[in-house]
């Protein structure tokens, strides 16, 4: 199960909404990356109807759309056309980065238990030859933690997490493209800022350090806020969700409201709905279905599902080295989705996959 609410399809947009019914607006025909979603306005649109009682499915196209909204309360007419506007306005550079583009994001875990590479990077040299071939193979992007998240995953001191990512931060920042520091601490945020990082990654959408927030909005950096439900200690105990991609919707709307009410420019916000932080199989299975919703919050979009476990459910218990082809499906169909960013394990095949598909699709392949 993996909706409280009950799933209503219509076949019209409903004539009568109680006041308190929120509207979701998600394409169906989302170019990646690189038009507005509403071009051509016979495209189609899904338009989810929450009420209190269930969630009601609607498809239609958005010139119908945008007829019925006029019809609505102020709020809710307010909200379907925020969220139209939203998704037709180009993003700005993220990290000197163009967003009309999908980049590949490469892993780069400094920690001795990560659940797929753990050890791998925890020396500066290891990290700096890591880094190196994944850029040489196409990353635009390189994302250094020093603290593991896998479920059931214990916090790291502070300390042992600076010493941990800095020295490979600080080599990493030589090799020409922007470096991300993959924490939920704000002193690790600053040590890595002071290293050479460019951008803060955090699984806890500043939600985990009090001082964090401020940091960001001090420093001026793009910042990618995660959904994760709970902690890693607890995270996999029995998620549950009244509509799962609605629910992280909500809560990551109300984290970038947060983030601008604190001084965070919403040009440097990037949201990842987090696959595999308190999801089950299916949660993951609807999330990846509807990654395109996300687009109507008006940030790029991070997906992270490399060779995380719900592959391994799909395809007979693979531990995490035998997922590549699973990951790679689950990158296309984030790029086919829209997302801005690829997090990945694996540099050279996301890059070829992503390459070839372009080409196939009639796409410029950058």
């Amino acid at each position: 199960m993996t909706s409280r609410l009950p799933i209503t399809g219509l076949d019209t947009l409903p004539a009568n909404l109680s006041a308190d019914a929120s509207i979701y607006v998600k394409p169906l025909s989302r170019s990646p990356c690189s038009e507005p979603t509403s071009a051509g306005m016979d495209a189609q649109v899904e338009v989810l109807v929450r009420g209190a009682t269930n969630v009601a499915s609607i498809v239609c196209t958005w010139d119908v759309l945008k007829a019925w909204s006029a019809g609505l309360s102020d709020a809710q007419a307010q909200s379907v056309t925020r969220q139209i506007d939203r998704m037709d306005r180009p993003y700005s550079a993220v990290a000197g980065l163009d967003m009309n583009r999908c980049h590949v994001m490469g892993i780069i875990n400094a920690t001795p238990d990560s659940f797929s590479d753990g050890g791998k990077a925890l020396a500066r040299e290891d990290a700096l030859a890591q880094g190196r071939a994944m850029v040489s193979a196409g990353a635009t992007l390189l994302d250094v933690g020093g603290e593991s998240t896998r479920p059931g995953a214990l916090p790291v001191p502070f300390a042992e997490e600076i010493a941990r990512v800095v020295p490979a931060i600080e080599a990493l920042a030589e090799l020409g493209v922007p470096v991300s520091i993959d924490s939920r601490n704000a002193p690790v945020m600053a040590a890595a800022l002071d290293a050479g990082a460019g951008v803060v990654n955090d699984v806890s959408a500043l939600s985990y350090d009090p001082d964090a927030m401020a940091l960001i909005a001090r420093r001026g950096v793009p910042i990618m806020l995660m959904h994760a439900l709970g902690d890693p200690r607890t995270m996999q105990d029995a998620p549950a969700y009244d509509h799962v991609s609605l629910d992280i919707y909500d809560y990551l709307e109300e984290r970038i409201t947060t983030c601008v009410a604190a001084g965070v420019s919403r040009e440097m916000i990037v949201v990842d709905p987090g696959i595999g932080f308190g999801k089950t199989l299916e949660h993951n299975l609807v999330l990846l279905r509807d990654l395109p919703l996300f687009a109507s919050l008006g940030c790029p979009i991070l997906l992270g599902a490399s060779r995380k476990s719900f592959i391994g459910r799909l395809s007979d218990g693979a531990d995490a080295g035998n997922r590549l082809g699973g990951s790679l499906a689950a990158a296309l169909a984030g790029a086919r989705a829209g997302a801005q960013f690829l997090r990945v394990h694996d540099v050279e095949e996301t890059v070829q996959a992503l390459r070839v598909w372009m080409a196939i699709e009639g796409m410029e392949v950058k």
